[in-house]
C-alpha cells in the first residue's frame, strides 16, 4: 500500500473525507498558479506591442506613452479606409457563409443517402486542400472577370474555403438536438423548412456563433490571398496595410504596432460580447427519460 493509503486507513471517514479534500483544494491551487503563468506567457507578446504602439515614433517630440502613433495613423495614412473594407469583406463573409452551411450542415446532419455521404466525403477532402494550391488559377479566373484588385473577389474566395469548415461545424452542432423534436413539430404540422428554422436554428446559437468567429478570423487575418489578389492602396485590408509600412530601409515601428494594435481589437471585442453565448452539448438532455 501507498503511504496516503496507510494513513488514511487509519482515519475515521470524517478524517478521511476532509484529507482527500485538502489534496483536491491543493491540485486545484496548483492548476490555476500553472494556468496563471501560462496566460502571461501568452499575453507579452501582445502587451510588447500595446506599450510600443503607445511610445513615441519617429520624429515625434512626445515623451512617455503617448496616442501620437495613433493619431498619425489615422490622419496619416489610410488606415481608416482599410479599416473599413476589413470590417466589410468580413461581415459579408461571415453572412454569406452562416446563411449557405446552416442548410448543407442541416442534410449532413439528417440525411442518411450515399449522396450525402458523397458530399460530406468531399467537403473532407476539400476541407484538406491548403488555399495556396487553388491562388493562381483563381487569379487567372477571376482576371477574366475583373474581380482581381477588388473586395467581392476576395469575398468570395473567403466564403468558399471556409464553406467547407463551417458547414462541418454547423453539422456536428445539428448533430446534438433530437430529431424526435422536429418529428413533434411535424405532427403538428409545421413543415421541414419550418421545424429547421424554428427549432434547430432558434436551438443552435451556440454553434451559429462559434461558426461566425472562425470565419471572422479567417477572413480578417488573411495575408496570403489579399497580397495576392489587391493592388491599389485604396483596396487594401488592414493585413496588406500594416505590411506596406515597412520599407527597404527603415521602418516606422510606432505606427505599425499601432496598425496592429487595431487589427487585434475587433476579435478582442467579438470574444468578449459573445463568450457568454457559447456553450456545450446542445440540447441533447431534452428528451431524457421520456
Amino acid at each position: 500500500m501507498t503511504t496516503t493509503a496507510l494513513r488514511l486507513a487509519g482515519r475515521t471517514r470524517v478524517e478521511r473525507v476532509s484529507f482527500i479534500a485538502e489534496k483536491d483544494r491543493q491540485g486545484a491551487w496548483w492548476r490555476f498558479i500553472f494556468l496563471i503563468l501560462a496566460t502571461a506567457i501568452v499575453l507579452v507578446p501582445i502587451a510588447v506591442v500595446v506599450i510600443l504602439a503607445l511610445m513615441p515614433g519617429l520624429g515625434s517630440s512626445a515623451h512617455g506613452l503617448t496616442l501620437t502613433n495613433f493619431a498619425h495613423v489615422f490622419t496619416g495614412t489610410q488606415t481608416l479606409t482599410w479599416l473599413g473594407n476589413s470590417t466589410v469583406v468580413t461581415l459579408a463573409t461571415v453572412v454569406i457563409s452562416v446563411i449557405v452551411a446552416a442548410p448543407a450542415g442541416y442534410v449532413l446532419s439528417r440525411g442518411r443517402s450515399k449522396t450525402v455521404t458523397g458530399y460530406s466525403l468531399l467537403l473532407f477532402v476539400v476541407q484538406s486542400l491548403p488555399v495556396i494550391t487553388s491562388v493562381v488559377p483563381l487569379f487567372i479566373l477571376f482576371a477574366n472577370f475583373g474581380l482581381v484588385d477588388n473586395l467581392a473577389g476576395i469575398t468570395i474566395i473567403y466564403v468558399g474555403s471556409s464553406m467547407s469548415v463551417a458547414t462541418w461545424m454547423l453539422a456536428a452542432y445539428f448533430d446534438s438536438i433530437p430529431a424526435s423534436l422536429e418529428e413533434a413539430a411535424w405532427i403538428d404540422g409545421t413543415s421541414i423548412f419550418g421545424s429547421f428554422t424554428r427549432i434547430v436554428l432558434r436551438n443552435s446559437l451556440p454553434g451559429i456563433l462559434s461558426t461566425a468567429i472562425f470565419t471572422f478570423l479567417l477572413a480578417w487575418n488573411d495575408y496570403l490571398v489579399a497580397i495576392v489578389f489587391l493592388r491599389t492602396t485604396s483596396t487594401f485590408t488592414l493585413p496588406m496595410g500594416l505590411q506596406s509600412f515597412f520599407q527597404q530601409n527603415a521602418t516606422d515601428w510606432g505606427s505599425v504596432m499601432a496598425v496592429a494594435v487595431i487589427m487585434m481589437l475587433p476579435p478582442v471585442i467579438v470574444f468578449a460580447t459573445l463568450n457568454r453565448y457559447f456553450s456545450v452539448g446542445g440540447i441533447g438532455g431534452a428528451l431524457a427519460g421520456r
